[in-house]
This record gives C-alpha cells, structure tokens and sequence, in this order.
C-alpha cells in the first residue's frame, strides 16, 4: 500500500500495490507551504514510511499532546478556551523521511520535527493549506485510513 499527498490538490490517494486508486480524502497542508527546515512551520516534500501509528481505539475527537491522549474530547467550548491551539485529534500517523539530507536527518529530519497525518476538528476546512506543518484529515476520514494502512507504508507527498 502507498500514500499519495498532492500539496496542489490538497487530497491524499491510497493505492494498493498494483497502482490502483482504493480511495481519495481531502487533506489540508500546511499554510506557510512546502519545505523541510525545522521550525519552518512548512509541509515536507519527498518519500516518508509511517513510522508509527499512534491512538488505535481511542474515541473520535481525542486531543493528543505530544502523542498522548491528554483525558479532553474537543468541543468547541474546550476550543473556546484553547483559542489558536493546533487540534491533534482522533489518530496519529508519525511520519519519518527516507532521503538523507532532504527530509531525514540534520535539520530536514520530518520525523524529529514531529510531522504526522492527523485528525483535527470537523469544522476545520480540508482541501485549502492550514496547518502548521502537518496533513489535516477529517476525523472519520483519518480513523479509515488508520485502520487500512500498515506501519511502514510509503508516504509520497509532491507539490503537484
């Protein structure tokens, strides 16, 4: 199985392993853009392998702060009160680079700069760049993609 993230399209394709297109989601990228530097706030191009699937069985809409379930479902009244916070939700994807000195290792290194594919509130809008860094999923779209996909899957994500 293979992971497509078009940053043009703000969509990311799952193909099996004869190529073939098994599904579609609309994703949302990160606002400042493409790039690799860490700190850059900036989505990573290249080959990745999902190093680490994080959050099997927790409930739709669990907060997740530094990979862990904090105890908080997101509402809008805790939104309220965390005004401008980056929502991990629901599932976590960690995402590690495969090119050495592209996006693993150094100061490129997606993995060391915590880059996940994630879910996020259900108000946020998917198919535009808005993230700090990390691929946005609706929460029903990434618990799916969690449970279909295999740890050490290959991540592609093209700025076409």
């Amino acid at each position: 199985m293979k992971l497509l993230v078009s940053v043009a399209r703000q969509m990311l394709t799952v193909f099996d392993d004869h190529g073939v297109v098994l599904r579609e989601y609309p994703v949302s990228t990160a606002k400042a853009g493409v790039g690799e530097i860490s700190g850059s706030y900036q989505t990573p191009r290249g080959r990745h392998l999902i190093r680490a699937k994080i959050g099997a069985g927790q409930p739709e809409n669990t907060v997740f702060v530094r990979r862990r379930p904090t105890g908080e479902l997101w509402t809008p009244e805790l939104a309220a009160q965390f005004p401008g916070r980056d929502w991990i939700l629901t599932r976590i994807l960690w995402l590690s680079g495969c090119e050495s000195g592209r996006n693993r290792l150094g100061c490129v290194d997606t993995m060391r700069r915590y880059v996940y594919i994630h879910g996020s509130p259900d108000a946020v809008e998917m198919g535009s760049p808005g993230s700090h860094g990390c691929i946005r999923m609706r929460n029903a779209d990434i618990v799916e993609l969690f449970d279909s996909v295999p740890c050490y899957s290959e991540v592609e994500i093209t700025e076409d």
